[in-house]
């Protein structure tokens, strides 16, 4: 059976540093910062008082006061960035086969601000259960794709992949595998989410992994950096349409790139540390890589996980060398989170769209917020420091990782006939 080819025709963006893609992008060439103090609730008792939250975004004129009840903000992210995806890939809804044409999102966590409200007021009370009736449709997290299908009338597949933060790596991987096989010709794929709550910040501060740079938010996010101390929480989504390409053709859609290969691996090490050789990273990369049919020396630029861990990065960056070899020093290699913060199960499906746009515009964003050099770290490597570097990218490369040891990669390229 030959594989179908897959192709992006529509992307959509919802970040703490930008609104909407055209933002999005702004922020990122221009090296923006998202991190600023908290404002959805008191900090005083935390010990990370700030991260990269969504700003400005006129909710309440995108939704009306009932959708707003029954929506949590990650569903409330999905849709509005499936939405810009969707008006982006001019998709004739009228006339599609609705039937062919599916929604499968990622998200690690799903509803938490639901959930930690409604265990609140249930502790609050007598005792007497008293749950919201949209308490679980809320929270759970498949309900984001479920509302994206209901909108639009969407009958294809329609599910949520859960891998922590590879979460919507794993969601564009599946897309394009259930194109290739023909299963469907159109894929609203991506991932959202909204874990900037106190059960969100006080979890993951328990275990040591967000940075307590308290005094200099915006440059707290500082992967590769010597003096790291943890990642930054972000909140937000990122929408792709994924497209067979001869259905693409046909209708005459913009093209963004190819979807080439899709990889993904285990460590099977830690519950939430990487193998310090990079083991798992190295597999998944060179699976995605024979997935593609393409080698090594082909890729011109690669966005990192690199999510500023003591640990995640030197072990990432030791794995990208060990299966480029001297290539790698020709890769523009860089960490978007070092802007957007780690938006979780939304961060495969944002810097996915980072990684296409690169290639669009023949620009690498930067990894901002670089002072010290870490003395594990290559120096030869290119990793893009503070500034975004002109370079024609033919082939893109997109790493996330997640808790638990799921590793996911994807490849794009731009089209040829």
């Amino acid at each position: 059976m030959e594989l179908k080819r897959v192709v992006v025709t529509g992307l959509g963006a919802l970040t703490p540093i930008g609104n909407n893609i055209q933002e999005y992008w702004d922020g990122l060439v221009s090296g923006r910062s998202g991190g600023a103090p908290i404002t959805y609730f008191d900090t005083d008792k935390f010990k990370t008082k700030f991260a990269c939250e969504i700003k400005n975004f006129p909710f309440n004129e995108y939704f009306d006061r009932k959708e707003l009840r029954r929506l949590d903000k990650f569903a409330q992210y999905a849709l509005v960035a499936s939405d810009e995806a969707i008006a982006d890939s001019k998709l004739d809804l009228d006339t599609i086969n609705k039937h062919r044409v599916g929604v499968i999102w990622g998200a690690g966590i799903g509803g938490l601000e639901t959930f930690q409200e409604e265990v609140k007021n249930f502790a609050n009370g007598d005792g007497t259960p008293r749950f919201n009736p949209f308490f679980i449709p809320k929270m759970i997290a498949d309900i984001a794709p479920g509302h994206i299908s209901i909108k639009h009338g969407f009958m294809g597949p329609n599910y949520t992949t859960v891998s922590a933060c590879a979460s919507s790596a794993n969601a564009l991987i599946d897309a394009l595998n259930y194109i290739r096989l023909g299963h469907s010709d159109v894929i609203v794929t991506g991932g959202s989410e909204a874990a900037v709550t106190q059960a969100g910040m006080g979890g993951f501060n328990a275990m040591h992994a967000l940075s307590t740079n308290n005094d200099n938010p915006t440059k707290a996010s500082k992967p590769f950096d010597a003096t790291r101390d943890g990642f930054v929480l972000g909140e937000g989504a990122g929408a792709l349409i994924l497209e067979e390409y001869e259905h693409a053709k046909a209708r005459g859609a913009k093209i963004y790139a190819e979807v080439v290969g899709g990889g993904m691996s285990s460590d099977a090490y830690h519950m939430t540390a990487p193998h310090p050789d990079g083991i798992g990273v190295m597999a998944v990369m060179e699976n995605c890589l024979k997935n593609a049919n393409l080698k090594p020396e082909d890729v011109d630029a690669i966005n990192t996980h690199g999510t500023s861990t003591p640990l995640g990065d030197v072990a990432e960056l030791k794995a990208i060398s060990n299966v480029f070899g001297e290539h790698a020093k020709n890769i523009n290699i860089n960490s978007t989170k070092s802007m957007t913060g780690h938006l979780l199960g939304a961060a495969g499906a944002v810097e996915a769209i980072a990684s296409i746009l690169a290639m669009q515009h023949s620009i690498v964003p930067p990894t901002i917020n670089h002072e010290v050099a870490d003395e594990n770290i290559d120096p030869s490597l290119n990793l893009t420091l503070n500034k975004a570097q002109k370079r024609e990218v033919n082939v893109a490369m997109s790493n996330t990782f997640g808790f638990g040891g799921h590793n996911a990669c994807i490849l794009f390229k731009k089209l040829t006939e």
